[in-house]
């Protein structure tokens, strides 16, 4: 934490909760947008703006924070394997999920 005039939000998107900032780049689930377009996340759960927050029952009405797209990711590749006794049945494959960076712009709220 550098202060307590930082200016953050928590906002909610894809079942998960991020602590964002103006800058701040971020990785989300994967969205089917081009490089350069913008996210609105309208679930704001609090919003700190020069020492004073404020928290939302469960959601601020009205804030939004605004992000640009930066581009698609693939994350570390995970491993799944199968196995069955006595068969000699073994399968391994292999998973990559992508993921979507976003830069925040704006915090409205």
């Amino acid at each position: 934490m550098t202060g307590a005039s930082e200016h953050y939000a928590i906002v909610a998107d894809g079942g998960r909760q991020y602590r964002v900032s103006e800058g701040q780049v971020l990785e989300i689930d994967f969205r089917h947008l081009p490089a350069g377009s913008e996210v609105v996340f309208d679930h704001v759960l609090a919003v700190s703006k020069g020492g004073k927050i404020t928290i939302g029952k469960p959601m601020l009405k009205g804030a939004t924070v605004k992000a640009a797209v930066v581009g698609s990711v693939q994350g570390e590749k995970i491993f799944v394997q199968k196995f069955a006794r006595r068969k000699n049945y073994r399968r391994r494959t292999g998973h990559r999920s992508i993921s979507t960076k976003v830069r925040i712009d704006s915090i409205a709220g």
